[in-house]
Formats: structure tokens, C-alpha cells, sequence
């Protein structure tokens, strides 16, 4: 089984690929292709794991890449929202055109190989495709219409996908994930990053800026629930998605309030008293308007699960993260 991996060096990219490292057997034989703009960090030594540098937005890079025939195909690589806001070009570039130059080459081998090349092609999109006003409660019959140029360029993507796989090229899904929290490491340029920044910077000791209200309520998944979402899509029989190629996926609906809450419950008020408010407009503008809640009905039923409460996505953060370093 050929896997590639597009995005690898990224958190979710480096640890699914970990995971399949770690699950392989001697009955399942993978054959990995980590790909990325800079070289993934796995601790892992395994010879069967190959990795290459490039960018997708280079059409001869995406030919190389396909050119391997890859089984299974994860497009993790993405300029983040608030990077793809400020970046017009680079955003289209990465997030739209790079995705085109994927799929135009799997259509080139499909045709070349007489249609017998047909492969697995899970792609990470986001709840940024939609915009309000909203229901109390998102399901799967509420149409897109993003308001950020990420949201565009990922359901561009959906698109794409959808149309590829009507045409018979390829097998596609389109998985709208949850804002992941509590993600390790440092703040990156998505507008959502203060999202895992005021649980993971208190719970190490260090303040944390919110820039928005408290009263604002979004839609989460823990880490680990993004990798069990793409390890089950690969599982998964594409037919019984019909002709409706993108889900949205289960998580938590939370406010900050009820995040603030919880993680005093778990580690105290000393902890969540290092939280310091700071309004920031810009970042207000672009979050304030995201989903809140949704139902995921098609996804549940097709067997995606995610975390039960924001409680137990901040404990998988303590148990993995800081009780492992200490």
C-alpha cells in the first residue's frame, strides 16, 4: 500500500504519519512518501518512509509526486487562514491551484493507465467554507458560502474533488475539520491560534492574549480525533458517499467561557488567571462570523467520532504533551 502524505511537516501531517509508522505489521506493508516545503520531524527511523521537499504549486512537482501512484493520497498542505487573508496570492497559489495540480495529475495517469489508476484522495477542508447568519444547530444541508479567502480556496477544493470524482479519476473526500485544539508548540499564523494558545500557554506556565469576546462559541476536535477522522477515511467505502463528496466532521461546541471554565476545573484558577484579555479587531472579523454548532449527522453515521467534551481535549493535551515532558 502506497501512502503519500501532502502537508507532513505540518502537526497533523507529522503525526499521522507517526501513526501509520507505529500501527504498521507485517501484513500491512506501507510505503510512505512524506511530503512537504520542509523536511517533517519524526522520531521514528523507518526505512520504508521517504521524504521530499518541494511546493504543490509547482505543476512538475505534483507530476513527480503522482508520477509514485500513491494508494492513498492526504492533502494536509494548506496556507493557514490568517496567513491566507494577508497573502491573496499565496493563498490561491498554495491552497486552490496547488490542489488543481494534484488532481490534473491524477487525471493524467487515470487516462494514461486506461482508467485502472483510480486512487484514495482524503482532503482536509474546513468549516471556514461556511458563513452566517446560522441555525442553532449547522446539518448537512446548509450551504457554503465562505467570507475569507481561505474558506474560498478550500471549497474550491471540495469542488474540484467532487467534479474529479464524478468523472471518474479518482476516489475523493472532502473532510471539513473542526478548529483542532489543544495543538503543541507555538502560535502560527491561523486566525484561530489563540484558540489552543489560552489553554496551552497557562497550563505551561505563561500568559495568554484572547483577542475576542468570551460570549464567542466555535466548533473543536482534539488532535488526536483529527488523526482518527483521516486514519477512518482511508478505511472508509467512498460509494457510500453518493455524489455528495464533503462532510461536515463531529467535535465539541464550546464558547470561551466554558473553555476558560474547564481548564480551571481540571488545573485552577492561578492557571486560568494567567489568560489576559486584548481585543484585537482584525482577528474578531474573521473568527467572529465561523460556525458554532453542528450536527455531522452523515459523518456519525458513516463512523466518525470525536472527543466527548472540551474537558477531555485538554486532558489528551496534559496527558500527551505535558505529563510526557515532565
Amino acid at each position: 500500500m502506497k501512502i503519500l502524505i501532502i502537508g507532513a511537516a505540518g502537526m497533523i501531517g507529522t503525526r499521522l504519519a507517526k501513526s501509520i509508522i507505529k500501527n504498521k505489521t507485517n501484513k500491512t506493508k506501507h510505503d510512505i512518501t512524506l511530503f512537504d516545503v520542509i523536511a517533517p520531524k519524526l522520531d521514528e527511523n523507518d526505512g520504508s518512509c521517504r521524504i521530499k521537499i518541494g511546493d504543490i504549486s509547482d505543476s512538475s512537482v505534483a507530476a513527480e509526486l503522482i508520477n509514485e501512484m500513491p494508494d492513498i493520497i492526504y492533502h494536509l498542505a494548506a496556507i493557514v487562514s490568517g496567513d491566507a487573508e494577508s497573502d491573496f496570492k499565496k493563498g490561491w497559489n498554495t491552497n486552490a491551484s496547488g490542489t488543481w495540480n494534484l488532481l490534473e495529475e491524477i487525471r493524467k495517469k487515470n487516462i494514461s493507465l486506461t482508467g485502472s489508476y483510480k486512487p484514495k484522495f482524503i482532503f482536509t477542508s474546513s468549516i471556514a467554507v461556511f458563513s452566517g447568519p446560522y441555525p442553532n444547530t449547522i446539518n448537512d444541508d446548509f450551504s457554503p458560502n465562505p467570507e475569507t479567502s481561505y474558506g474560498a480556496q478550500k471549497l474550491v477544493g471540495e469542488i474540484l474533488i467532487s467534479d474529479y470524482t464524478r468523472k471518474g479519476f479518482l476516489q475523493g473526500i472532502a473532510l471539513r475539520f473542526p478548529t483542532i485544539v489543544v495543538r503543541p508548540g507555538i502560535p502560527n499564523k491561523a486566525a484561530s491560534s489563540f484558540y489552543s494558545s489560552i489553554i496551552r500557554e497557562p497550563l505551561n506556565g505563561i500568559e495568554a492574549i484572547l483577542p475576542v469576546h468570551e460570549s464567542l462559541r466555535h466548533w473543536f476536535a482534539s488532535p488526536q480525533s483529527a488523526i482518527s477522522f483521516l486514519l477512518h477515511a482511508a478505511k472508509l467505502d467512498f460509494t457510500k458517499l453518493g455524489n455528495r463528496r464533503s462532510l461536515n466532521l463531529p467535535g465539541i461546541s464550546c464558547s470561551i467561557t466554558e473553555q476558560i471554565s474547564a481548564l480551571e476545573e481540571i488545573a485552577g484558577a492561578k492557571i486560568s488567571n494567567l489568560i489576559k484579555r486584548h481585543f484585537d479587531p482584525e482577528i474578531d472579523k474573521i473568527v467572529g462570523n465561523w460556525p458554532q454548532n453542528f450536527m455531522a449527522t452523515r459523518a456519525i453515521e458513516l463512523g466518525f467520532v470525536a472527543d466527548k467534551n472540551f474537558k477531555e481535549i485538554i486532558q489528551k493535551y496534559i496527558d500527551e504533551e505535558i505529563n510526557l515532558i515532565s
